[in-house]
């Protein structure tokens, strides 16, 4: 026991010291992106919103919306989750609790890597997902929001 105290306290000085490896910022910034084909080069934060909530389920071009989400404890989407949707990754999953409750909707996939969600993306053209800026985005359509 003493040993794990002495390992926080070590942790705890190395913090405050700024001796500590900072967290990437660009971990903690995101991109949204779609599949290459889809027409789409920018959307408002409202139909980002709609869209992962799957309050919108269309593109203007008639496409079936597909969201793509990274994994709760990722940095990029907690961000995302707080500027986009205007709430925690907590309340969202609570959102989509009351959703399946009443049998109206399942959330969207969520992927454990950066790659797994630009796969899915690159699979299907309505697809839309969020990823850390530091992912590898070569393949991909990034979207600006305006």
């Amino acid at each position: 026991m003493q040993r794990i105290s002495s390992v926080a306290v070590l942790l705890v000085v190395l913090q405050a010291s700024g001796t500590a490896r900072p967290q990437s910022r660009a971990s903690t910034s995101y991109v949204i992106i779609v599949n290459p084909d889809n027409p789409e080069n920018e959307v408002d934060r409202q139909f980002l919103e709609g869209a992962f909530l799957k309050k919108v389920t269309r593109w203007p071009s008639d496409e079936v919306i597909r969201p793509a989400e990274l994994v709760a404890s990722s940095p990029a989407r907690r961000r995302f989750s707080q500027d986009v949707l205007e709430r925690s990754v907590e309340a969202v999953k609570g959102y989509w609790q009351q959703r399946i409750f009443s049998g109206r909707d399942v959330p969207p996939p969520e992927f454990g890597t950066n790659q797994e969600v630009i796969d899915y993306v690159l699979k299907y053209v309505g697809a839309i997902g969020c990823v850390s800026a530091d992912a590898n985005l070569d393949r991909v359509k990034i979207l600006t929001i305006k």
